[in-house]
């Protein structure tokens, strides 16, 4: 019974948190089914965007996942000044850390030819990659809003913020792309001025909101852009930063593996987008489960209520594991279908089709490991899982990967392959830590 109850108590802060996720990732499908109707060129190109975007893009959701954490610690301990800085601090911070990763990808849009990608893919990217990392400034602000209210336990009005964001987006891809309703026909580059507009509009309508929600005045800062304590600062970047190191080590694990593609040619870069697309959509889930697990494990730590911790940590995992089971037979079953939604070329449809056979072989372990470092975060515990991270992704999964690729002529299979195993490592690295955290932790200083 008591982790039936947990697990309701999960479920209830997790199910916009997941549906919000998923409808994130709808800008991704959305970008990848419009412009993979412009061919394959342009669909390896959005590959080639997409493996360098999710790199400093992740690296600042990391980071931010620290007011999260904060933020549940004082509202555990009802402590609403301690909130409304978590909030505030977190706000300056992704602002700087967005204007710091669009200033340094401006410069690595003037060499893209030096990845190794066929001369045609690059000369495609160099315009929609600057656009697309020009949204990564309204994009971190709204997500650092968006995890303050989260762990206010305020999660459906940013929901239905983010929901329509995604509506906007799609309209403004079929205007901008195929040149609707008067406006020129942009093609490649359209996706990237509607991916910019939409964020922006989800931060005005952010603000809009957190400065009239009924119940939240006390929590949320009513000067945004006072001076800066820096000591808070560093306290949201001692968790932010090695909580951002360790999803930075799996996702440019993937981005670099989008980037070995390019060695078999654009057919591959193709398959793999839309196998990384299937796959990420399918993540959003235990990524949302797992964000409400760091929030509530945060919650109990801040109010002392230790006991409750392996109850939440049992209970998520369990819920994660349902889901595994429904999303790998799904792959299993109907990859090839999936596939075929994406593109009309018969080879990119079989190749994408045996790699979604893999991501439905690692959906468990993949699921298990979110979840786990999720929760370990919200125990302020993220350095050593940093670690294991790197030691997953980086010194074993991506050796595999190169070796199956090149070395047992596996090609893209084989780079998957080896990605699968670095999920399974770091799978049975963080939730043994994990299960011995939860019975000894102790409310933060």
């Amino acid at each position: 019974m008591r982790l039936w109850h947990e697990s309701r108590l999960t479920l209830r802060l997790a199910l916009p948190l997941m549906i919000g996720q998923l409808s994130q990732m709808l800008l991704g499908v959305a970008d990848t089914v419009m412009i993979g109707r412009l061919g394959v060129t342009e669909l390896a190109a959005l590959t080639f965007a997409s493996s360098l975007f999710h790199v400093p893009f992740v690296f600042g959701i990391g980071v931010l996942t620290a007011v999260s954490v904060f933020t549940s610690n004082c509202r555990g301990a009802n402590d609403a000044p301690g909130a409304r800085g978590s909030c505030r601090h977190g706000l300056i911070l992704a602002s700087a850390l967005g204007l710091f990763l669009f200033a340094l990808s401006w410069l690595v849009s003037t060499h893209l030819d030096r990845f190794g990608q066929p001369p045609e893919v690059s000369g495609t990217t160099a315009v929609y990659f600057r656009i697309l990392m020009a949204s990564v400034v309204p994009a971190l602000a709204s997500i650092a809003l968006k995890n303050h209210a989260d762990a206010l336990n305020r999660p459906w009005p940013p929901f239905w913020i983010f929901l329509g964001g995604v509506a906007l987006n799609i309209g403004l891809n079929w205007v901008m792309i195929y040149g609707k309703l008067g406006c020129p026909a942009l093609g490649f580059e359209g996706a990237a001025w509607a991916t910019l507009i939409s964020r922006t509009a989800i931060l005005l309508a952010m603000f809009v909101w957190l400065g009239h929600a009924k119940g939240l005045r006390e929590w949320v800062p009513q000067r945004w852009w006072r001076k800066p304590h820096f000591s808070e600062i560093r306290g949201l970047l001692a968790i932010g930063f090695p909580a951002s190191a360790q999803m930075l080590f799996e996702v440019s694990a993937f981005s670099l593996a989008g980037l070995i593609m390019g060695r078999f040619g654009p057919e591959s870069m193709a398959a793999h987008q839309i196998a990384i697309t299937l796959a990420a959509t399918a993540f959003m889930i235990p990524l949302g489960l797992s964000m409400a697990l760091t929030v509530r494990c945060g919650e109990a730590q801040g109010a002392g209520a230790t006991e409750r911790l392996r109850p939440i940590a049992i209970s998520g995992w369990l819920l994660v594991t349902g889901y595994a089971l429904l999303g790998a037979t799904s792959f299993l079953l109907f990859g090839e279908w999936m596939a075929a939604a994406f593109t009309r070329d018969a080879g990119v449809i079989r190749l994408s089709a045996s790699l979604l056979l893999i991501v439905g072989v690692f959906q468990m372990v993949d699921g298990l490991q979110v979840a786990s470092s999720a929760m370990l975060r919200g125990l302020h515990d993220a350095r050593v899982p940093a670690v294991m991270g790197f030691v997953s992704y980086w010194l074993f999964g991506l050796p595999v990967a190169a070796g199956l690729a090149f070395w047992f002529d596996l090609g893209a299979c084989g780079v998957w392959w080896g990605l699968a195993a670095g999920l399974f490592v770091a799978c049975v690295t963080l939730g043994p830590r994990l299960w011995n955290r939860s019975a000894c932790s102790k409310p933060p200083a």
